[in-house]
């Protein structure tokens, strides 16, 4: 049985949204509606073209978060010169040019001070900041494209906005309302961030992908992993933040660690980024999402490849060739599972399907039957050598599962009764097409009450 096991999270913009079934099936297992882009009908219209693929697809909302962003332009980009001088406006709405644009924060003249350096779109072009009183006034020290409504990245320690914006507020029933499996926070710096916000999401209970992109965060990170369920490595802010060098070692360190915490993390900026223009990735992005694939990431995100550029189905194609190559061949490089400390009993459980699905060749796949999703994120974790089929009467829970690494989910109807649940399992792993006949399969499922965990193991022959 071969199956992906590093997930693909695509954003869905102008390129894509007519072609979310082309990207389906190029491999797309969440969608992204960035809620910083665009208008709530064109998000609604996103989320409607989502809703209506074919087969397994999350839909994950990015709230717009403290981003400060440029206002529009009169043309579709400008370019910085290098020694030329660009004053942002935070009061000033008119369309920018070369000599300056409206910028979202009003308060930026007020956290910034000369000397400080803004970066524009993810590092395009880089900026000094010669003086501050109502508009911010800088000398350009590298030049470059910017298109509107680009990223202005300041030093998260400059800036006296919180974490949750008045936007966030506005936005957040919205993405309720759209019904998204998850909802992405930006900025986020303590614990107490994500807290703030799953106070404000209440019975909903949408899981929440806490953006890690801010030194705050990195500080924090085994705190924040400790309340969200999801995190993810946003690099494009996060080299803002720090020096660039450091990036690949961070993105590393982090990844391995929400790996030990059983926590899915996201890898995303500019995996593919010239593919927003050509219909090749370079050797450097192709080795770039390897080695995301290497450290133990259990998705990884393309953004303006999908979002806005001209070859979004082939940047998906190019994700997901790059995947599975590296999954089928370099399984050396691939790290192994959070260490074997079993806290649960379901803990001990998963640790036993696993070392048994890797220890006996005829294994091909690993069933779990789950209320909520728990179970098969342990599994997860445990990174083992087989893919795991995730069997729930819970849609919701089905799709969140295509976060989560290894995990190909699958819809059931509840059994009659709990201690039903291998049967029903035993049953369903042999009806599934993914299953080769005759080989053997290990099953997880409980014959307690819903909530308690996972307490029988059983090996099955298909």
């Amino acid at each position: 049985m071969k199956a992906r096991r590093t997930k693909l999270v695509c954003t869905i913009g102008p390129a894509s949204v007519e072609r979310v079934d082309e990207l389906v099936a190029a491999g797309m297992d969440v969608a992204r509606v960035n809620f910083s882009h665009g208008s709530p009908a064109e998000h609604e219209h996103a989320v409607q073209r989502v809703r209506e693929a074919e087969g397994v697809v999350a839909l994950l909302v990015d709230l717009p978060g403290p981003k400060i962003r440029l206002g529009d332009f009169a043309a579709e980009s400008v370019t910085l010169e290098a020694g030329g001088t660009f004053t942002l406006r935070p009061g000033d709405t008119r369309p920018g040019d070369e000599q300056g644009a409206h910028v979202s924060y009003r308060s930026l003249s007020g956290d910034v001070r000369a000397g400080d350096r803004i970066l524009l779109a993810d590092g395009a072009a880089e900026l000094r900041v010669t003086s501050a009183d109502r508009d911010v006034r800088t000398e350009v020290v590298r030049g470059g494209m910017i298109r509107p409504h680009a990223g202005v990245s300041v030093p998260s320690d400059r800036l006296s906005q919180p974490a949750l914006t008045d936007a966030d507020r506005a936005a957040l029933p919205r993405a309720i309302e759209l019904g998204a499996e998850f909802i992405a926070q930006s900025f986020v710096r303590t614990a107490a961030d994500v807290s703030e916000l799953r106070g404000l999401i209440g019975p909903a209970m949408t899981p929440i992908v806490a953006k890690i992109e801010t030194r705050r965060a990195i500080d924090e990170f085994d705190a924040i992993c400790g309340v969200a369920d999801a995190v993810m490595i946003a690099r494009g802010d996060l080299g803002v933040e720090l020096p660039y060098e450091e990036v690949p070692i961070l993105q590393k360190q982090l990844v391995r660690r929400a790996l030990d915490l059983g926590v899915p993390v996201i890898v995303a900026t500019q995996m593919l980024e010239s593919m927003t223009a050509s219909p090749r990735p370079t050797r450097a992005e192709a080795s770039d999402v390897a080695n995301a694939i290497f450290d133990g990431a259990d998705a990884i995100m393309l953004s303006a490849e999908t979002a806005i550029g001209q070859y979004p189905v082939l940047a998906a194609e190019a994700a997901t060739r790059i995947a599975e190559l590296c999954e089928a061949k370099g399984a050396a490089h691939l790290p192994a599972g959070a260490p074997p400390t079993a806290e649960t009993d379901a803990d001990a459980l998963a640790f036993a399907a696993v070392a048994l699905a890797g220890a006996d060749k005829d294994v091909a796949a690993i069933g779990c039957y789950t209320r909520t999703g728990r179970t098969a994120r342990i599994l997860s974790s445990l990174r083992p050598r087989v893919p795991i089929l995730a069997f729930s009467p819970d849609p919701g829970v089905v799709a969140r599962l295509a976060l989560v690494h290894g995990v190909v989910p699958r819809a059931c109807v509840p059994p009659s009764a709990s201690d039903a649940r291998i049967g029903l399992m035993a049953w369903l792993m042999g009806e599934d097409p993914s299953v080769p006949r005759g080989s053997a399969v290990v099953l997880v499922a409980s014959t307690a009450e819903p909530g308690t965990g996972p307490n029988l193991l059983e090996v099955h022959r298909v």
